[in-house]
């Protein structure tokens, strides 16, 4: 995906909250932003700073957390529990 630019933090927001809800979907996620950037079409600092914004916000329908450091920070996504 190419990035845009042009793209609101809201619409970023969502656009990289529906990418991890799809991808946690059957079970847990772990990831590096710089290793989603371009399947998100952010850049790996955009998304750095997205996910300080979706930890914090619990309407997303999954858990996040960071979860390592290993020159970069590793996050787990896990389906929110019902």
């Amino acid at each position: 995906m190419e990035q845009d630019s042009s793209l609101s933090t809201e619409e970023k927001t969502e656009l990289l909250t529906d990418y991890l809800r799809d991808r946690a979907e059957s079970g847990n996620l772990y990831f590096k932003s710089k290793f989603i950037a371009a399947d998100v079409g952010l850049s790996p600092k955009q998304i750095g700073a997205l996910l300080a914004k979706i930890r914090i916000d619990s309407t997303t329908g999954f858990q996040l957390e960071k979860w390592a450091y290993t020159s970069a920070t590793t996050w787990r996504v896990t389906p929110a529990q019902a």
